[in-house]
């Protein structure tokens, strides 16, 4: 730069192009967390501007000076002062941040690590526009590279769009003020509002997101399944699990919740997300945010509910669909605060529809005998939420819950063919497992959740939970009220310091369900609508009309000229005294033009019939021209009679020009004159 001075405001404006775009990461990690590391960045730029200026030998490496200043800021701002201990964190967080956030739910916790690409974004768009300040409209390129990539991620819309859209065009107006002042601010902001209202205005569909279309899934770790621990820790019942203090009813925690069954194992979804900052309540239920502080010593599996609203003290992994928390690389205890919703389910749930969509599947090859029991325990019903009350009240009045000696283990189908069949004893792993399986061989969307029952403490006490509150239930996928949880073993009954509006609700149920022989089925849902057929298309009809939309159009064009002169030429008759006779003329004139006449303005009659041969129109101009002299130049005026014979001598044009070609008077018909 051979005049330094003049690259300070242009400077400014790029840092700014380059920040706005990064800010629009906002969906992504929430604006506050944002703001401090671009920020820094900023700063650093301008200062490595102005280290160049006054220092003549810096400008070749201003780049370089820009990009280091930047990244130590960053680094600062981010992760303290650079050491060896977070050396491999800013590594880290440089190679893997971005897939981090495609790993996480949304929005992303604002923790170092996930979001050093965005303030790194902001440093290269920085660096990179300042030089090529030369060209003001290139040096925006990056900046929108920037804004490009940030709308990938989570596009922002209504007045977060605006707002941002108006920004950008003042700083791209900005780099062009000290080139032409005061001609490029207004335009520039004027259609930067134009085209940010009209992108909002604009009824699109769901725009793209790294979210919804490209997210990825977290590796899970090696674990041990709390299912495979049931009959281990029953029999050492009074080891304290883990504590906690709550500010809600709590009747049950979840560890785990087993999806997949191959006829021998168990086995969880591998949907694990990094759990964000915080998850919304659910879209289709009324529900209450609760909280508990947890403290839990041992174990990979944190207790949750199954609507975790957020985590802090602790970042776990997630399955949105079940609630499960799963902590890979926990070293010794973790205490944490874990906040869920708590749907409000209604009175509805007895006669309430199951979930087609919520159906997890696999039951390995089943044994013969158990579809039958299946099939008697429910009564042969369709399924239904009453057929899943009816299915958990066989087992609860069948089979009976071991509590001491040596217990049973397993939930293959050889472990669950013999309590259902033969030894008709078994903890809540049997009789959870049980009523997954003959469930789903029934048609009941049903899933196994392992965790521990809530002792009975009042609400606020710090309660403490032993190994013999572990428990297995199922859950059934209900519409409307998403997984419901039942209880055959009834090891839940009464726990909590107070049952969930949830598990009211669904004791209310269970105390009236009846057998099938003594209640009829409740009624179908009317079936949906049958769309009747689409009539048969009408070609004729379709012919027709586009022959009336193409033609039309064409017809009536062709009528405006004659229409017109119809129109001009009874406008003309209608003139009395000179004007009368003047205007004959002029009628007289525009029919010999539309004939082929080449009339100049200034020609007369008398000019006209020199121009003629036909001997009857040029007396007829002959005489027009005389009783024109006498119109205007007489002093006398002109009386009906002059007009009359005016207009005489006209229609005596016409018929004459009638007895011309029919090709010549189809020309003059539509002649435009």
């Amino acid at each position: 730069m051979n005049t330094p001075s003049p690259v300070r405001i242009p400077a400014v404006w790029v840092l700014l192009a380059a920040a706005i775009p990064g800010l629009l990461f906002a969906p992504v990690f929430g604006l506050r967390p944002l703001l401090l590391p671009v920020g820094a960045v900023l700063v650093a730029c301008y200062a490595a501007v102005e280290l160049c200026l006054r220092v003549k030998a810096l400008q070749p490496w201003r780049p370089l000076v820009a990009a280091v200043l930047g990244f130590l800021a960053l680094c600062v701002a981010m992760f303290g002062v650079p050491s060896v201990g977070n050396l491999g964190t800013m590594v880290s967080g440089v190679t893997d941040s971005w897939q981090l956030v495609v790993q996480s739910t949304w929005p992303v916790r604002p923790g170092a690590e996930a979001m050093l690409f965005v303030p790194l974004l902001v440093l290269l768009a920085a660096v990179i526009g300042i030089e090529l300040l030369r060209w003001p409209a290139t040096a925006l390129l990056p900046g929108i590279a920037v804004l490009v990539v940030s709308q990938a991620f989570a596009a922002v819309s209504g007045t977060m769009a605006v707002v941002a859209a108006l920004g950008f065009a003042v700083v791209a107006a900005g780099l062009y003020i000290p080139r032409w002042p005061g001609l490029m601010l207004v335009p520039t902001v004027v259609l930067g509002v134009v085209g940010a209202a009209v992108g909002a205005l604009i009824d699109v569909d769901e725009p793209y997101s790294v979210q919804r279309n490209d997210s990825a899934q977290v590796p899970l770790p090696r674990t041990i399944s709390p299912l495979a621990e049931v009959a281990a820790r029953l029999g050492k019942p009074d080891t304290p699990v883990f504590s906690y203090t709550t500010d809600g009813p709590v009747d049950r925690w979840r560890l785990v919740v087993l999806t997949r069954f191959n006829g021998v194992t168990w086995e969880p979804s591998d949907e694990y997300r990094r759990l964000g900052a915080q998850l919304g309540p659910p879209a289709d239920a009324a529900s209450v945010r609760y909280s508990a502080r947890i403290q839990a010593p041992t174990g990979q599996w944190l207790p949750s509910q199954g609507l975790p609203a957020s985590v802090t003290g602790a970042a776990p992994l997630i399955d949105p669909a079940t609630g499960a928390l799963l902590l890979p690389d926990r070293q010794g205890a973790v205490e944490y605060d874990l906040s869920w919703w708590e749907p409000q389910a209604d009175e509805k749930l007895p006669d309430a529809a199951l979930s087609s969509v919520d159906a997890p599947g696999g039951l390995g090859v089943i044994p013969p005998d158990i579809q039958e029991l299946a099939a008697t325990a429910t009564g042969g019903m369709r399924p239904s939420f009453r057929t899943a009350l009816l299915l958990e009240k066989y087992l609860r009045d069948n089979y009976k819950v071991v509590t001491g000696g040596v217990l049973p283990t397993g939930s293959g189908w050889p472990q669950l063919r013999d309590f259902l069949v033969q030894s008709k004893r078994g903890t809540s792993e049997q009789f959870a497992a049980s009523y997954v399986a003959m469930a789903r061989i029934v048609g009941i969307p049903a899933r196994l959740a392992v965790g521990y029952r809530a002792p009975r403490t009042p609400v606020g006490a710090e309660t403490i939970v032993h190994n013999r509150d572990i428990l297995v239930w199922p859950e059934v996928a209900v519409a409307g009220f998403g997984w419901v949880p039942l209880d055959p073993a009834g090891g839940a009954g009464g726990a909590g310091p107070a049952p969930s509006r949830l598990a009211q609700i669904t004791a209310q149920a269970r105390d009236k369900v009846q057998p099938p022989d003594k209640v009829p089925e409740p009624p179908l849902p009317p079936p949906p609508p049958v769309p009747l057929p689409d009539p048969p298309f009408d070609y004729p009809k379709a012919v027709l009309w586009a022959i009336i939309g193409l033609v039309g159009p064409v017809l009536l064009a062709l009528l405006v000229v004659p229409v017109t002169k119809i129109v001009r030429s009874l406008r003309r008759r209608r003139r009395t005294g000179a004007d009368g006779v003047v205007a004959a003329w002029w009628e007289a004139r525009d029919l010999m033009r539309a004939h082929g006449s080449r009339i100049t303005p200034g020609m007369t009659p008398r000019d006209l019939a020199r121009a003629t041969s036909d001997a009857s129109i040029v007396n007829a101009l002959r005489g027009m021209a005389g009783q024109l002299d006498v119109a205007l130049w007489s002093g006398s005026g002109a009386d009906d009679h002059a007009v009359a014979s005016a207009w005489a001598e006209v229609r005596q044009i016409r018929r004459t020009l009638a007895g011309r070609t029919w090709g010549a008077r189809l020309r003059a018909v539509f002649a435009i004159r």
